[in-house]
């Protein structure tokens, strides 16, 4: 998928994400990844761009992320957000690594 970029830290993220706005998606349609919640949050928060929550999840699926591993919780909301299963799994492997995922997606 083109609109996914995996990145090494956040300097990369926010090139990534200006050249996702220069090619016309917003900061709502734009979301980042990383393993370590604290450090999705602390990203997400100082890039101004969108978490995935009810609205590109629904409502169970958010409900049941409480119940799923970090991992799971994570391709999950990668799969909601358009990504194959395939795609998403591939992306969590990376963040294992301790990569960021940027995705753009106006299907949200």
């Amino acid at each position: 998928m083109e609109n996914v970029k995996i990145v090494e830290n956040g300097l990369e993220a926010k090139r990534e994400i200006a050249h996702f706005m220069m090619e016309g998606f917003t900061k709502d349609q734009i979301y980042l990844f990383a393993h370590d919640e604290n450090r999705s949050e602390h990203l997400t928060d100082a890039l101004n761009i969108s978490a995935v929550g009810v609205g590109e999840q629904g409502f169970f699926e958010s409900i049941t992320n409480v119940f799923r591993s970090r991992g799971d919780e994570l391709r999950k909301k990668l799969e909601s957000l358009g990504l194959s299963k395939s795609a998403a799994e591939l992306c969590e492997e990376q963040m294992d690594d301790g990569k960021v995922v940027v995705v753009a997606t106006a299907v949200a």
